[in-house]
């Protein structure tokens, strides 16, 4: 008898970065999708990571321990996923406090730029919603329709906040070389988040050079061509490679878990580079 197909999310995020989901909740929704594993890689932090592996224990469900770090390249902002880190690293978070200590000069600097606009935005409104977790762009655009500076999600991104707008700042000053080494040094595999945001083939080859190990292939704004495209990217350049959902809850409600998944095999092949890396 076969056994029936396992597949993974592995890009989901939490309360304790821009989801609205606890890890709890997470678990138990990823076990309703019918997800055999899952990565949780919260943006520029771990601390959720204990609570996860915690709750997948006692529900079944493998947890793969990630994070999305922050970095730019010449003013752009870029995403790397690491999997499979030490999430107890020193070195790593060493690092996230840096980090962490820039997104919250970031969400003054947007609200200056907002009040230039006339949108009169209070960054303590913007850290209510954020709690104890990173502070992100998403807070700040839920706090904008919270306070009814506008009406929609969507508007903050595309009119205000969202790259090349108005009121955006980068500001992370960690480099993508910086956040691929952070991540191989504390054990993990890189990843290219999303990587059509990556207008420049170039950089996508730079990436590479700097050490990158995958590409995050499978996501919810890929076209099919663009999916034949990073796959045989891969392919050419020995990369691995990934997918996900980008799941945050009620933040971005049309977006569900399991919605982009990927099958258990490159999982396995993730495990199996980490072993040789180690």
């Amino acid at each position: 008898m076969t056994q029936p197909k396992k597949f993974a999310d592995l890009h989901l995020h939490t309360t304790f970065s821009d989801g609205t989901y606890t890890p709890e909740e997470l678990v138990a929704k990823s076990i309703k999708a019918g997800l055999s594993a899952i990565a949780v890689v919260d943006h520029d932090t771990v601390e959720g990571l204990p609570d996860c592996i915690a709750a997948g224990i006692k529900h079944g469900l493998e947890i793969i321990p990630g994070i999305e770090l922050s970095a730019e390249s010449e003013g752009q902002e870029i995403h790397v996923l690491g999997y499979l880190i030490d999430y107890r690293s020193k070195l790593l978070n060493e690092k996230l406090v840096f980090l962490n200590k820039r997104r919250v000069e970031r969400v003054y600097k947007m609200a200056e730029k907002l009040g230039q606009m006339g949108i009169k935005l209070n960054p303590q409104e913007v850290f209510e919603l954020s709690g104890s977790g990173t502070v992100g762009r998403l807070h700040i655009a839920r706090a904008m329709v919270k306070a009814g500076l506008i009406d929609s999600l969507y508007d903050a991104f595309h009119k205000y906040i969202g790259d090349e707008c108005p009121a955006y700042v980068c500001g992370f000053k960690f480099s993508t070389q910086e956040a691929i080494k952070v991540i191989r040094d504390s054990g993990g595999i890189p990843v290219l988040a999303h990587p059509y945001v990556v207008k420049d083939d170039e950089l996508l080859h730079e990436l590479i050079r700097q050490g990158l190990m995958g590409l995050e292939a499978y996501y919810p704004e890929h076209s099919q061509s663009m999916i034949n495209f990073y796959l045989n990217l891969a392919k050419d350049n020995g990369l691995l490679v990934t997918g996900g959902s980008d799941f945050h809850g009620s933040a971005k409600p049309k977006v569900k878990i399991g919605a982009t998944k990927i099958p258990y095999e490159l999982v396995e092949r993730l495990k199996e580079a980490k072993n040789k890396h180690d």
